[in-house]
């Protein structure tokens, strides 16, 4: 691949596009299972797992075609994607991202502050404060530095994952089988509440164009594309499974994931997983403030010639952060995930994936050949 490293590892070809897309999704409520009681338990236990598996083939669908576009238009940040896809249209999507930054970092910061105040009784601004403390830290230095804690948040995160569904299982486990087995009705159609989901959180396929710069080839495209979808649902599909046990009453609790820890009644692993929820929180608002960053970056080079400061890549993420979480501490987690994610769904269809799948598929289809590699 013309410009890019030849000493580009397996992982950072394959996987590390699949963990940073799982990185920025997870966060907005799905890592503490509010998302997957709002989205998927209306479906029932089995129709949850349907819409699951739906959002998982969209987003792998989705993935390959955008990292195949962006390989083909040079475009390692969404301002150029999105002026290549849509041209004087990229302001609507422009517009449609801020709404996205601005709603999901207000989630996340209602996350961490309910998680700080289900573990320490704390008010919920210093959990709140804490996560926008750490998200500056690591946006600040740029890619190596956001590279670096997906890869280790995600390991972090699959291994508490599996320790979550053994333990689950041990404790609970008839619960799970009896859930499944049951008959209850459902309220809510499974197809929608999987396009639904699929379709806000699918923005995550253009917020992580950066770290694109270690594929080679149009088939190092495909497969990574291909396997961002299973690599993103899985802990999902393991969470859900365990939810099951308490369906459908733990659809009312504003931390499912708590409300599990709490049957399980192991004071350390409760601990450990509030910690590996806190980190994944930490991963998605940074994946999401550094997208910002550098869409602001390639403008700054580009009118004074020079890179963009450690300094005010720091400045610009509290500027961000600040406005966000503070709009999480006065609307709520339930609230906000709730009301604010149908409507990014429906603007990211129009802005986003339909034009892809239409305008942009076409015009891959017409040219044989790259013209230009990411650099």
């Amino acid at each position: 691949m013309r410009g890019a490293s030849t000493t580009s590892s397996w992982f950072q070809r394959y996987l590390l596009p699949g963990f940073a897309f799982k990185a920025v999704i997870i966060g907005g409520g799905y890592a503490t299972g509010r998302e997957l009681a709002e989205f998927f338990l209306p479906a029932g236990p089995w129709g949850g797992l349907a819409a699951m598996v739906f959002a998982m083939l969209v987003w792998s669908l989705v993935c390959i075609a955008t990292f195949l576009f962006a390989r083909a238009y040079g475009a390692r940040d969404y301002l150029s994607f999105f002026r290549a896809l849509l041209g004087r249209g990229w302001v609507v999507f422009e517009a449609a991202y801020l709404i996205f930054v601005v709603l999901i970092l207000a989630v996340f910061g209602a996350a961490a502050g309910e998680i700080g105040a289900a573990l320490t009784g704390l008010p919920h601004l210093i959990g709140t404060l804490a996560l926008l403390v750490a998200i500056a830290g690591f946006a600040m230095f740029g890619n190596a530095s956001v590279e670096r804690l997906f890869k280790y948040v995600s390991f972090l995160l699959y291994g508490v994952y599996f320790l979550f569904v053994i333990l689950a299982f041990t404790r609970f486990g008839d619960r799970i089988a009896a859930g499944f087995a049951s008959n209850a009705p459902a309220t809510a159609n499974w197809a929608l509440g999987g396009i639904t989901y699929a379709s806000y959180n699918i923005i995550g396929a253009v917020v992580i164009l950066p770290v694109l710069r270690h594929l080679r080839s149009d088939r190092d495209a495909v497969v990574a594309g291909a396997i961002a979808g299973p690599l993103a649902i899985l802990p999902a599909i393991l969470f859900f499974t365990c939810m099951i046990a308490f369906y459908p009453a733990i659809g009312e609790q504003t931390l499912p994931s708590d409300f599990l820890l709490r049957q399980m009644n192991l004071p350390l692993f409760h601990l450990l997983f509030q910690f590996m929820i806190f980190a994944a929180l930490l991963e998605s608002g940074t994946g999401a403030v550094h997208a910002v960053n550098e869409r602001i970056a390639k403008t700054w080079l580009a009118a004074r010639g020079t890179a963009l400061s450690a300094g005010a890549r720091l400045l610009i993420a509290l500027i961000l952060l600040t406005i966000c979480m503070l709009l999480a501490d006065r609307i709520g987690l339930v609230a906000l995930i709730a009301k604010g994610y149908r409507l990014l769904a429906v603007l990211f269809l129009l802005v986003y994936v339909v034009p892809l799948l239409t305008v942009g598929v076409a015009r891959l289809r017409r040219r044989p050949t790259i013209a230009q590699e990411i650099p």
